[in-house]
């Protein structure tokens, strides 16, 4: 079947831009996170493409007043990628690797939205995530992450907020390949095996650059993904890709949430970096339909679904999925080879199921002590 991208130069198999491969985990997916300097506004996008599925869903979400609102929609892909709205919410590509666009257009839930992200720091590829799960891959994916700044308004609660590129940072990432997405498997791997991951991920902004981070542990601690990076601003400026990269988490008793996290970098010359975040609150992924129990990564909710919920931010207590998934809006402190320091923000995402040696955690879901 022919589509819109058959069009441009860019396939890589003989066949159609329509099939991805034989792998019915294959996605393509956006994602936006963008917060003022303070915390006190923070919004976050995504738009995902599930080709063997047929599906295509997006999701916005708006945290302010301490509360998170969160706007869904899923419809028929129809094997067309090219067109990338799903009801109100859509993703325009103004200028590749620099420049993109969210909308939010009119509808019966109050949330709308204009906003378009600009790059302050070249988009970044990070190291390819591979993993089996016995015979089984688990995942098999590239992304890309860029951070930047944002233009444009967003309205909520009946409230018209502006947003200026000189208050609104934040950050999008680009992932594609296979990870579980839709339905769970009716026939699991035998024997079943359990669970475990351990992901956190820290794109940071700085005055004078950004940094990233991120590392996925095994239940031993050893780091299979792991990667560290600081930039100048600027769509030229060069990554320097760290030598040696560590990380340390305090937890906060009875939950699998960061009380506070350092991370260090080293270059190959021996100079260090020591950054310091501190969680002032967290925003929950599964208004993006991470873990969400209706409005999970392609699930089939119907041609052209909408839906909406709002948490209150004080109300929520435990760690438990849905809630388990998080992104911490942190204050983030530098310290450079020199001594001198740089203060930042950022988000600190985490993700910590099953065991994990350094932390202590034995079971699936057993609370720091």
């Amino acid at each position: 079947m022919l589509t819109k991208a058959d069009d441009f130069p860019i396939h890589q198999t003989p066949e159609p831009i329509a099939y991805s491969g034989s792998d019915r985990n294959f996605y393509d997916r956006y994602f936006f996170n963008g917060y003022t300097r303070d915390g006190e506004v923070f919004f976050a996008a995504a738009l995902g493409v599930y080709p063997h599925l047929n599906i295509m869903d997006a999701s916005f979400c708006v945290v302010v007043d301490g509360v998170q609102r969160n706007l869904h929609a899923s419809r028929f892909l129809n094997m067309e990628r090219m067109d990338t709205q799903v009801g109100p919410i859509s993703i325009e590509v103004v200028e590749p690797l620099q420049s993109l666009r969210i909308r939010v257009a009119d509808n019966e839930y109050g949330i709308e939205a204009d906003v378009t992200f600009s790059g302050r720091a070249p988009a970044l590829e990070e190291p390819r995530f591979t993993r089996r799960n016995g015979p089984r891959m688990l995942m098999d994916l590239t992304r890309l992450t860029q951070n930047g700044t944002y233009e444009g308004w967003i309205k909520v609660a009946g409230r018209r907020i502006e947003v200026r590129h000189e208050d609104y940072l934040g950050t999008r990432d680009r992932s594609w390949g296979v990870r579980t997405i839709g339905a769970a498997d009716p026939q699991p791997m035998v024997p079943a095996m359990p669970f475990q991951l351990y992901w956190l991920w820290a794109p940071l902004n700085f005055e004078d650059r950004i940094t990233l981070f991120h590392v996925m542990d095994d239940e031993h601690g050893e780091a299979w993904n792991l990667s560290g990076v600081m930039c100048g601003l600027g769509r030229d400026a060069a990554p320097q890709v760290m030598d040696r990269v560590r990380s340390e988490m305090q937890f906060v008793p009875g939950s699998r949430h960061a009380k506070s996290a350092s991370i260090f970098f080293e270059t190959r010359q021996g100079e260090k970096t020591r950054i310091d975040l501190t969680p002032k609150w967290n925003f929950y992924m599964m208004g993006l339909g991470y873990a969400h129990p209706e409005w999970g990564h392609g699930a089939h909710n119907g041609d052209n679904a909408l839906g909406y919920e709002e948490i209150k931010l004080a109300d929520v207590t435990g760690f438990a999925p849905p809630h388990l998934h998080i992104q911490a809006f942190c204050d983030a402190r530098m310290t450079l080879p020199d001594g001198s320091q740089r203060e930042g923000v950022g988000v600190l995402e985490q993700l910590v199921v099953g065991p994990h040696a350094p932390s202590g955690f034995k079971d699936i879901l057993d609370p720091a002590k």
